[in-house]
């Protein structure tokens, strides 16, 4: 038996999943780190704790498993987007990484959108505005702001191209994974030459673009002694979390949607073809998929609201989980799962962040409607459970908008593993929602696109039929149809009656 790793490289930690040829993870392990805040604005990190997160995960992976790392073929990497490492020529980091969430650069995004148009960086990005968040934004701040640094840096490296670097000593990105830097062109696969000309980089400062899947090189002596790897293992390039989570879910075909319901929500639609909104609600991707891309509609809250119930007033629960040694969210969901469907007419607006896709407003506030004393605890947490759901419908309505078809709709993240939700969503969508035998979708993801590499699969498609696993699939019921048909057309009549307040809210 041979075995493929998936390294996910998280915001706040970093987590190594071994897997077998049949997608069965064998051993898993994870390890957390701090972000450092020096100042308002400022999210950075030192580039030596990815690499160390990745060496403690390993660890625990090589022990627990028992595995010959002789047995691991091939090794692949997700990452967290935007995020990047500056190397300077000797391969050590010059300053911290700057981490996606650093918003330091809200001047020099202006500068680019002055320069370029936010329409224009749209169609060769695929990136919908122009924000603090992109990395090009923040390579631009460094060269204004922090000049004799800027000067030293030798390579800009994204974090899986720069765990691609430790691992082999080679500087290789790929395309999924420069989409949101703003630094990529992705109808021509090529780096956006007029934008890096103008931020003052070239391209021999950047990683060299393959194909997701594609093998970069073995694992390093130097890297095998530190880490407990061999030298036979092959390093592939892997792909952006978002994508790498839709291929570990099976989303490697039009027709299939993935969402992700954290603390926010993610939905990922693939496409055999760049599809630019031309009101430019969303973003396009270069998928993980060769040949193919994906839409990337999202919402700031969505699991975080079930966390927010719990931790406000949820106390009993949480209490009653600890003594029963069970998780407090399934004495949630036991509430919800005896309210009728449709909440009896309670209705959540789920913006308790600002409104992201498809209303796209930033003064949007949360909106419970319709309470009544007859209404009890687990009304308000299913009211939460189907405002997902209702929001994960309008975006639903957004793609076909677009004319992007929907069978059916693969659920991943930690609401996945509610049965209750899962068929909330899928009453409320008329379509199955589908889960998988693993959680760990995203380090499979790039775990099969190391088989890819490594000759272990001919395609994706192999790779897939012979690693994921359908857990369950919900399919939506009739007899809901109706109720959750007119919640729904409340739910939109809700939010277009109290717009304007949250504008007037704002003003006054």
């Amino acid at each position: 038996m041979s075995y493929l790793l998936g390294v996910d490289v998280g915001t706040t930690s970093v987590k190594c999943v071994l897997f077998d040829q049949r997608g069965t993870v064998r051993a898993s392990g994870r390890s957390e780190y701090e972000l450092l805040m020096p100042q308002p604005g400022f999210v950075e990190a030192e580039a030596e704790t990815y690499w160390n997160a990745f060496k403690d995960s390993l660890s625990k992976v090589l022990n627990e498993s028992k595995v010959s790392p002789r047995e691991i073929l091939g090794i692949g990497i997700s990452s967290q987007g935007e995020s990047f490492v500056s190397l300077g020529k000797d391969g050590k980091p010059v300053g911290r990484a700057i981490v996606w969430l650093d918003n330091r650069s809200k001047e020099e995004a202006e500068l680019i959108k002055d320069k370029f148009g936010v329409a224009d960086a749209y169609r060769v990005t695929g990136q919908n505005d122009v924000i603090p968040t992109w990395t090009a934004t923040k390579i631009f701040w460094l060269k204004r702001n922090e000049s004799a640094l800027f000067e030293r840096v030798y390579k800009f490296l994204l974090l899986e191209d720069y765990m691609i670097y430790r691992l082999t000593g080679m500087f290789a990105t790929e395309y999924s994974m420069v989409c949101s830097s703003l630094l990529f062109d992705i109808s021509r696969r090529q780096w956006w030459g007029e934008l890096l000309d103008f931020i003052g980089i070239s391209e021999d400062e950047l990683p060299e673009l393959r194909p997701p899947g594609a093998a970069v090189g073995n694992v390093t002596a130097e890297a095998a002694n530190e880490t407990g790897l061999h030298t036979s293992s092959i390093v592939s390039t892997g792909a952006y979390d978002q994508a790498a989570n839709a291929v570990g879910a099976g989303n490697i075909a039009p027709g299939v949607i993935t969402e992700t319901t954290g603390g926010a929500l993610a939905v990922v639609a693939t496409t055999d073809r760049i599809i630019l909104d031309p009101m430019r609600r969303m973003p396009c991707h270069h998928h993980a998929v060769q040949g193919r891309y994906f839409l990337q509609p999202w919402c700031h809250t969505a699991g975080a609201l079930l966390k927010w119930y719990r931790d406000n007033f949820g106390l009993v629960e949480v209490d009653a989980a600890n003594r029963m040694g069970v998780d407090p969210y399934d004495l949630l969901t036991l509430e919800a799962s005896k309210i009728p469907a449709g909440s009896d007419g309670l209705i959540l607006l789920p913006h308790f962040m600002g409104a992201a896709s498809p209303e796209f407003n930033p003064e949007a506030k949360g909106v419970l409607f319709g309470l009544t004393l007859y209404h009890g605890r687990g009304h308000i947490v299913r009211a939460i459970m189907e405002s997902i759901a209702y929001m994960l419908r309008s975006n639903v309505e957004l793609l076909e908008e677009l004319d992007v078809k929907t069978k059916e709709i693969r659920s991943t993240g930690g609401a996945a593993r509610s049965l209750l939700w899962n068929q909330i969503k899928a009453d409320v969508l008329q379509r199955p929602i589908v889960t998988v035998h693993t959680e760990e979708t995203a380090a499979l993801g790039v775990a099969m696109l190391a088989g890819l590499a490594t000759n272990t699969f001919s395609s994706l498609e192999d790779a897939s039929d012979s690693m994921i696993s359908i857990k369950e699939r919900r399919a939506p019921s009739e007899t809901n149809r109706g109720i959750y048909n007119k919640q729904y057309e409340m739910y939109v009549r809700l939010y277009k009656s109290v717009e304007n307040l949250f504008y007037r809210m704002q003003i006054d």
